[in-house]
């Protein structure tokens, strides 16, 4: 299930930045996967932080592979691959810090974690958020902590596919897929599981969300903090909910940002069936905005005659891509950012109102592939952490006929991305691991009452559907409040797209008061449209998909 905060909201702090490192450690033959709540790891994870807290991290300038500059400081924290054996196998985790400037009202109030969602996003820029305005009180109070979750980036970096192994562009994804084709991505899933358990050994299993909030809590112990202050978006949630579960008695205040539904019965096949539906009413929305501007696109006035419009470039791509590199593949991996943000929409709609007049540049711009090694190197990185998480956090149906039918019905309903969210999806079938984890019945438990929390969520979010956040609200208890944006759908809301929402965040961990259990904000303005003679193409809406790590 994608989810993504990169590159977007609060600019480049809460990008992605990956890096070429070494490969992550293998463990010696043998060694057994981890079972979800294995007493053994939960002691280890108990030892390990222990030991944290007696030995603080110490913070340095930024090596220069990060790209951080001055005030933001960086450092490494040693975590166990297997907390079962604490003493075993070690890895390394980049974390980056902002130290609290105290000019506010508020006093210093220890930490902020941030954990930008994915799996596979790299909090490592959350720091720079320290420099912005809308930052300000909370950047005078806490400490701004981003960190690079197990294996992405520089923390024990994963990978499941060598460089010479990656899909050059043009790619294709038809829109009704054949027997065929189903049967070729079959074989490519099967073929990329491999590869995961090729090039990270035994320690495939061992990239998990309990090993995250098994990190997570050595992070807390290593910053000082004996109770952790968390901002997690998308993916974050479900990490920070995990989290609030296993340790109750460490939580202190919690933001959730577009929150995943932790149900364990939809983490996470179920749960990708539901975002194919929320990504369709995105895009529907995409749609209805072009066709209110239709004297601006000349892409139809109805979201019918926009789609199309649409498909108009989708065949012509097919047949002869766009730059010799933007095939069917590249333009939906562009479009579907459209579905997570409506900042894109005005250079998206500008590049199809170009193709069609026949100037195909914007589209390359926007949807072509990414030069830069590096970049490209860290988009395989997301995927992979992405892919390991999911597949190794639940069972996964193994029968190639369940998928079929699960998205055959589903794309009759949701034809935009149910296939493609399948297909990426699919080595989950097949993954090497034998024994997953058990996802954890998030909640409150007998015994542990949970403070206040706050979660946030955009109603028509299509990545982390609005349902999610009234589970995860009806979960964590009657201390958890939720804050809706009305109307809205951009995934990721705390950050500077809605006054009223920051509002209601900042007041919350300044002060610990949620205003309320159930709260809603007016939507974030639409963006104005963009001529065909402004359509440069902006940063936000060129980020290529693969950077954008996927849901959950």
């Amino acid at each position: 299930m994608r989810t993504t905060r990169a590159r977007h909201g609060v600019a480049a702090a809460l990008a992605l930045s990956f890096a070429l490192a070494a490969p992550a450690p293998a463990l010696a033959a043998g060694s057994a996967p981890p079972v979800g709540g294995d007493r053994a790891a939960e002691a280890g994870a108990a030892l390990v932080a222990g030991r944290a807290a007696r030995s603080p991290l110490v913070f340095r300038a930024c090596p220069d592979v990060e790209e951080l500059p001055a005030p933001v400081r960086c450092a490494a924290l040693r975590v166990p691959l297997d907390y079962a054996r604490p003493d075993g196998p070690q890895i390394s985790l980049t974390v980056s810090r902002a130290a609290a400037t105290g000019r506010g009202k508020a006093p210093r109030q220890g930490s902020l974690v941030h954990n930008p969602g994915g799996p596979g996003g790299s909090g490592m820029f959350f720091p720079l958020v320290a420099a912005l305005p809308a930052w300000r009180d909370l950047a005078a109070a806490y400490d701004l902590v981003g960190y690079a979750p197990r294996g992405v980036g520089r923390s024990a970096p994963l990978s499941c596919r060598a460089p010479g192994q990656r899909p050059k562009a043009p790619t294709r994804v038809p829109a009704d897929p054949s027997a065929a084709y189903k049967a070729e991505r079959r074989a490519a899933a099967r073929s990329y599981a491999r590869g995961c358990a090729e090039r990270s050994g035994e320690a495939l299993p061992y990239y998990t969300t309990l090993n995250n909030v098994r990190d997570l809590h050595v992070l807390r112990a290593a910053l000082g903090d004996r109770k952790l202050t968390f901002l997690g978006a998308s993916y974050g949630t479900y990490l920070g909910a995990v989290y609030a579960t296993l340790y109750p008695g460490h939580v202190r205040r919690m933001v959730f940002d577009s929150a995943v539904d932790p149900n364990p019965r939809r983490v996470w096949y179920r749960n990708n069936l539901d975002q194919a539906l929320g990504f369709e009413r995105r895009w529907y929305d995409f749609r209805a905005w072009v066709a209110r501007h239709h004297a601006t696109y000349r892409l139809g006035a109805t979201p019918e005659a926009v789609r199309a419009s649409w498909e108009r470039v989708r065949g012509a791509v097919a047949r002869v891509p766009a730059g010799g590199v933007v095939g069917t593949g590249e333009l939906q991996s562009a479009f579907l950012r459209a579905a997570y943000y409506d900042d894109v929409w005005p250079d998206r709609a500008a590049a199809l109102a170009a193709f069609l007049r026949g100037d195909p540049g914007p589209l390359v711009d926007q949807a072509g592939p990414d030069a830069d090694p590096a970049a490209a190197a860290g988009a395989e990185n997301a995927t992979a952490v992405y892919t390991a998480v999911l597949c190794n956090d639940a069972s996964w149906p193994a029968d190639w006929a369940t998928w079929d039918r699960d998205n055959t019905e589903l794309a009759r309903r949701a034809p935009f991305e149910t296939w493609a969210n399948a297909f990426l999806n699919l080595p989950c079938a097949s993954w090497p691991v034998r024994e997953r984890q058990r996802p954890v019945a998030v909640g409150e438990r007998p015994g542990s009452r949970l403070p206040r929390t706050l979660i946030v969520a955009a109603e028509r979010d299509g990545a982390t559907p609005h349902a999610g956040a009234l589970e995860l609200q009806r979960r964590l208890g009657a201390r958890a409040a939720l804050v809706t944006e009305r109307g809205a759908g951009a995934h990721g809301v705390v950050g500077g797209r809605n006054d009223c929402v920051d509002a209601h965040v900042a007041r919350y961990l300044l002060s610990g008061d949620t205003g309320g259990r159930r709260l809603t904000c007016a939507p974030h303005p639409e963006p104005a449209p963009v001529s065909l003679d402004d359509r440069a193409t902006r940063a936000p809406g060129n980020a290529p998909r693969a950077l954008l790590p996927p849901v959950v």
